[in-house]
């Protein structure tokens, strides 16, 4: 059977990364709600709970916006090899399924190494230069989700804190905002007036 030449061949982009250690915290008495004349916020105890951290793993697809993902406990070569697994499943025989990811060992361990010789020609890998994780497009996602849902949250139990992200996500899913990639310097009011 012939192979098809890269440049002939279906490809979809990925942007894939971990957002480890994002915790579940509780509070230790209920919040205060506002009051006239008193405070204009909700007032909450400065004292919490742990319960746990949680592990996000994302895919952003450069082209349609859509965001694969995956909230486990940990971040292993164990689960990223299960989300490669699953982005396998998700698009048909025969694309090239293309990740853009930095350098962490579990990107890189023997059993990843065996999982992408199992799937020959289905992955390929590229990595970003060490210390430059923000050349990552899914770093703009991750930073869109802090600011938006982990911000000051809490929680009763570490699946809540999963099924927000869950939930979050499923909206970004229904309205997928695409990247839009520029190069050079925008031109100011002043540049553009003359």
């Amino acid at each position: 059977m012939r192979q098809i030449p890269q440049g002939e061949r279906p490809v979809v982009v990925l942007s894939y990364d971990e957002k480890p250690g994002i915790q579940a915290i509780a509070v230790t008495a209920p919040d205060l709600p506002p009051r006239p004349g008193r405070h204009v916020t909700v007032q909450r105890d400065h004292e919490y709970k742990r319960l746990g951290t949680s592990t996000l793993s994302a895919a952003v697809d450069l082209v349609s916006g859509f965001v694969h993902h995956a909230v486990t406990q940990r971040h292993r070569s164990r689960e990223f090899t299960a989300f490669l697994e699953r982005l396998d499943v998700h698009y048909p025989p025969g694309i090239l399924i293309r990740l853009l990811l930095d350098n962490h060992s579990a990107h890189r361990s023997r059993e990843t190494r065996r999982f992408l010789a199992s799937k020959p020609g289905r992955f390929e890998l590229v990595f970003t230069p060490t210390h430059a994780s923000w050349l990552n497009y899914v770093e703009t996602f991750f930073s869109k989700l802090a600011r938006s849902v982990l911000r000051r949250i809490r929680v009763a139990s570490k699946d809540e804190l999963a099924d927000r992200l869950r939930r979050y996500i499923d909206r970004c899913n229904a309205a997928p905002v695409l990247p839009r990639w520029r190069y050079g310097i925008a031109p100011t009011a002043q540049a553009m007036a003359a």
